[in-house]
This record gives C-alpha cells, structure tokens and sequence, in this order.
C-alpha cells in the first residue's frame, strides 16, 4: 500500500521546499535518537508499572474524555512499545488542584484505559490526575510542534502526573438541531501503516497476528460510536479504500451501511486512494460504481432541512495519487454556481485535499493538499459565500483546527484518519446559534488496542503530528446564526442538487 505521506515523494512535482525538509529534519532527528535511547534502556522489576500517553481526547461543555496506557516497563513488542499491563484505572479531580474530591473509574482491568467525567459545568476549571495501581499516569509528549495533549492551561506540565488542567468550555448557544459524525481515511484493504514510498528506513506498523484487519476493526468501531454518540448524519471524506479495489470499496459499503442508508444518513466522497487504477477508465471505476448516487458524477449537493451539504471530488482527474488534489472545470464551475445560488444558505463542505496545511511537524508538499489556485479560487467563492461555514477535510491524517484568513466566517477542520493513531471522528453539533466540533476515539477494545500499537508510525512520532498540537485542534465551540437549519433529518429522504 501506499501511505498518504508518501504524497510528496510520489512525485517531483510534489516534492516539500528543501527548508520544509531542514526544519523537518532538525526536529525529527534528535527525536529519534531519544526514542533510541529510551529502548536502550535497562529492565525494571516485573511488578513495575508505566502509565503513559495520557490525552485529554474529548472536551465538551459538560464531559471529557481521558486515555492512558499502561505497560511493564523494560519491555517492548518489537515496535519499541512496553507490552500491556492489565490494570484498573482512574481519574481523580476537581476544582482545585489541592482538592481532587471526585473520581471516575473504570468498570473492568485494560492496559487501554478511557474514562469519561460526565459532570461537568461550562466554564468550569478543572483539575485531575489519572492513575493506575497508584502510578499517575504522565502525558503523550509534544514538544516538536510545543503541544499540549493534556489540557487546555500549562498546569502541572513538566511535573510526574499532574495534576493538569482544563477548562470546559461553554456550548454553542440556542437549540441543539442536529449532530453530524465528520470521518475520512478509512483505507479499507491496508495492511500496514505508515508505509513511505522511497524511505524505507521508516518501518510500519502491522497487525497483530491472527487479529481482524485493523481498517474494518477502526471503521466498524467508529460507525458504532457515531451512532452512540448521536450523530444524525456521517460524511465520510475520501480515502475509503487503500487502493481502490472492488471488494475493499464494497467492503466498505456494507460497514458504512451500519449507520444507515446510503445518500440519507451518509454520505461519501472519493479520496485519492480510491481513483481509478487505470486513469481515465470511467468503465472500472469501482468508487463510482459503489458510492455514486444513480449517473450522476461523484459529487454533489444535498438539502437537509435547512442545512445544505456539498460533496466534492478532489481527485477528479489522472494521476498517480501523489500529487495536488484537483476538481475539473466542469466541478469547478458547479460548485461556484451552487455557492452562488444561495450564497446565505447555512452550508457544510467536504471533500478530501484540505484547501490548506499549516504547521506540520512532517515536510509538506503540494501533494497534501488542493491545487494552490484552485484553493484559492474557493476561498474567494467563500468570501462572497456567508453561509458557508465548515469545510471538513481529511488527506492529512492530522487534527487540525483552521480559520481561512481569506474567509474568516469559514472553519477548515482537517480530521485525523479512521484507521490508525488516534483512531476516531469529529462530531460536529450544530445548534441555532452556533457549533461544536469534538474528538472522539473509538472505544471499542480492539480498536483502542490497535490506535495503541499504531501510535509508534513514524517511529513513534506520530502523535506530534495527528494528535493535534492543542485540545482546540479537536474541540472547538464557533458562534454564529444558524438558526435557518430545521434540525434532526433522520429518514427524510433528501432531493439531489447538481
């Protein structure tokens, strides 16, 4: 298979500016040797315990959700990774760092731990230390990009265990209308992550052996947790094949078809994984023939009620996958129209390429991204577009929380991949008076095992990169009138817009 990463090396025209490789490479370096170091290091007694790559994953108005892992320190799984140690765990807190008088525990032993604090107040502080068999457990480091992946203040970094700190933020105001579930990345047909075409120093990362292939583990799970968590709607932004195969394509299918219905609860666009294996052959084009609505072209505008969804196409043309996304002119031109026609229209756009990428710890080429001009002619479509306000992409594998300058009413949220590290969807909230957008992991037990063992991609840096440098990376409140939205459209079947 062919990582996503791979993009900018796929070809010349892709390729990241020598200083994007500099800065990249005076950061990563270092950190590599560390990582070297640390798996150097001796053996500790059989009853010790580490308790690591705390996260603050989930924070919304009135809960948050908290990940550790807890291994045996002194060994490792052949990825550098201490093998699990299946213990209870907790989350002591409160609203003083002195005073952590509340508690969330876990109902059963896991090396994986997940605990939701369900009471909490917006605007509220808090404080908290998580833990396992007393051992407080010490945060996913950050540093390359000067993250924070446990908390929203700089309280209790740099000490061992906290306690740290966040503050739950108010909700959108007005109504709850409805809650869309925002995925990308599945890569059905994957057998390993974090394969880079032309650097074959960096290994991936495998499946343990005799377990369920990881891309279905991930998208099952998350189709699960949409569900569980409300979601409405789920669009789901490319990339749902590794390579574009028919059975990976139709296996995709029948797992998106847990959340419901095709063109009515969900929807779907082409990644650059899932073009044609032959370019031009519109004959063999198993994306189309799987997800395409009727003759129609694979992409499209819908009317929810109110809220107007646009699918687009960011690969619709010949190429080898590698480099800048692209719409053709005839999509181009549709899209403009559609914009134009009810340029007031509350409207969510999704597609694969982001329009752009900012802030990568990794080197950055054209490849990750939509055609430079063409991002650009978008964007002033957005500026004379006020009802548009969220354009969802995926492509980059990352959690990323963008206002486009050209059109500030706008928010691009880059959205991290279904099928590794950190493993999950955005769950945007759509109120009359504004939107949430939240991470959830998938909770699932293999599938937090999988998100686990794939955090060691890009020899364990990974997490720099897709995490989100902050918690507002993937939890983010916008206000705004949004009030021309019905709200819940479950079993409406909607009209088709070309």
């Amino acid at each position: 298979m062919r990582c996503c990463l791979s993009a900018p090396l796929a070809a010349l025209s892709a390729l990241p500016s020598p200083y994007d490789v500099l800065r990249s490479g005076t950061l990563l370096v270092p950190a590599l040797l560390r990582t070297a170091a640390v798996r150097r290091g001796g053996r500790r007694h059989p009853d010790s315990l580490a308790a690591v790559n705390l996260e603050l994953v989930t924070l919304a108005e009135d809960h948050a959700i908290i990940t550790w892992y807890t291994g045996i320190p002194g060994t490792e799984d052949g990825l550098g990774h201490p093998l699990p140690a299946v213990t209870e765990g907790e989350v002591v807190y409160g609203t003083h760092p002195a005073r952590l008088n509340r508690t969330a525990a876990e109902d059963r032993p896991t090396a994986h731990h997940y605990v939701e604090l369900t009471d909490l107040e917006p605007g509220q502080t808090y404080y908290y230390r998580a833990r396992s068999r007393g051992v407080a457990a010490t945060p996913t480091p950050l540093h390359l990009v000067r993250g924070n992946a446990v908390g929203t203040s700089l309280h209790g970094l740099g000490s061992v265990g906290g306690p740290y700190s966040f503050t739950a933020p108010q909700p959108p105001p007005g109504r709850h209308l409805l809650s869309i579930a925002l995925c990308n990345d599945l890569h059905l047909g994957e057998t390993t992550a974090g394969l880079v075409a032309g650097i074959p120093l960096i290994r991936g990362v495998s499946q343990e052996p005799g377990l369920a292939p990881y891309p279905e583990i991930m998208s099952r799970a998350v189709v699960e947790e949409a569900r569980r968590r409300g979601a409405d709607l789920l669009l789901a932004a490319g990339d749902i094949s590794a390579g574009g195969a028919p059975r990976d394509l139709a296996e995709a299918r029948r797992i998106l078809d847990g959340f419901g219905t095709h063109g009515q609860d969900y929807f779907v666009v082409r990644g650059n994984h899932d073009r044609p294996r032959q370019p031009g052959d519109a004959l063999h084009d198993a994306f189309l023939d799987g997800f395409r609505d009727g003759d129609g072209p694979a992409y499209f505008a819908r009317d929810l009620g109110g809220l107007r969804i646009i699918g687009l196409d960011t690969y619709e043309k010949d190429g080898n996958g590698g480099d800048a996304g692209r719409l053709g002119a005839e999509q181009l031109s549709w899209f403009r129209a559609r914009l134009k026609e009810h340029g007031d229209q509350p409207t969510v756009v999704f597609g694969h390429h982001p329009l752009a990428v900012r802030d990568s710890v990794f080197p950055m080429g054209r490849g990750q991204r939509l055609d430079r001009r063409q991002a650009r002619t978008i964007l002033d479509a957005y500026a004379t577009a006020p009802g548009v306000f969220l354009h969802h992409a995926g492509h980059t594998h990352r959690n990323k929380h963008t206002v486009l300058p050209q059109a500030s009413h706008v928010t691009q949220q880059e959205v991290s991949a279904v099928k590794d590290y950190p493993g999950g969807f955005c769950l945007l909230r759509i109120h009359s008076g504004g939107f949430a957008l939240n991470h959830y992991k998938a909770a699932d037990a293999p599938a937090r095992a999988w998100a686990e063992r794939s955090r060691r991609v890009a020899g364990g840096l990974w997490p720099h990169h897709a995490l989100g440098r902050s918690v507002t990376d993937r939890n983010s409140v916008t206000v705004r009138d949004l009030s021309g939205v019905a709200g819940s459209v479950t079993g409406v079947v909607l009209p088709r817009s070309r």
